[in-house]
């Protein structure tokens, strides 16, 4: 574990790419055989994007930093993909019910994990549907076979396994249904540089405990970022 004056106020570095989540003692969702990407909510009917239409969009790669909501960053991964903006506006935005002023997206994995995000943050330049790591396809452990990355914004935004977009005309109802849950519930932006890790919670509060996890995330594994992928 590593201090870094150029990573966000309260990250720490660490030197691989470990999984994450809510429940690492499952293994990740099974990909489907033909994975697709449904859209729905203010559509005037549902849409459904198969991966293989999906990649027929102009590619894009990015080198981005990662950074976890509980304290630790990776530098330098390499993402593949197709330009969320791209997608929005080419395929979601003509399907949109006409009237419909956009404010949230709300992303959704086949692991059951959603976030929702503000519609002028997941159409930021470097905001990506990714297919590829470094150069390989995205494995179970970060996301197969196709996640979201918005690398100005906390892990938590970055929802894995992606099958969903839901498009709505306000902020959608909050699903947290504990005082615990609230008090961490997700903040509207999200944005690494402003350490906006939740939306009641000062950042300062909490720093020390998610610091204390970083030692039990380490030993499950990971990617290396700095040794280049290995043949086979």
């Amino acid at each position: 574990m590593k201090r870094d004056v150029s990573l966000p106020p309260g990250q720490r570095l660490i030197d691989r790419f470990p999984r994450f989540g809510q429940d690492l003692s499952r293994p990740p969702p099974a990909v489907p055989s033909d994975p697709l990407i449904e859209i729905r909510g203010a559509v005037t009917k549902p849409l459904d994007v198969p991966l293989i239409v999906l990649a027929t969009l102009p590619r894009r790669e990015i080198t981005a930093d990662f950074h976890c909501v509980a304290g630790w960053s990776v530098t330098n991964l390499r993402w593949e993909g197709v330009s969320f903006e791209s997608m929005y506006r080419i395929l979601i935005e003509p399907a949109l019910t006409p009237g419909t002023s956009v404010t949230h997206l709300v992303f959704s994995g086949l692991d059951g994990w959603r976030s929702v995000v503000m519609i002028e943050d997941a159409l930021a330049d470097d905001v990506l549907i990714a297919e590829n790591l470094d150069g390989r396809p995205l494995d179970g452990d970060h996301g197969a076979p196709a996640r979201l990355v918005s690398p100005k914004q906390y892990g938590y935004i970055n929802t894995k396994h992606l099958c969903r977009i839901d498009v709505h005309a306000g902020e959608p109802k909050s699903i947290d249904d504990t005082l615990i849950m609230r008090l961490l519930s997700s903040h509207p932006r999200a944005r690494v540089w402003k350490e906006e890790r939740h939306r009641y919670l000062p950042a300062w509060s909490i720093r020390r405990l998610y610091r204390a996890t970083i030692a039990f995330i380490l030993p499950r594994g990971g990617r290396d970022p700095h040794r280049p992928p290995q043949p086979g």
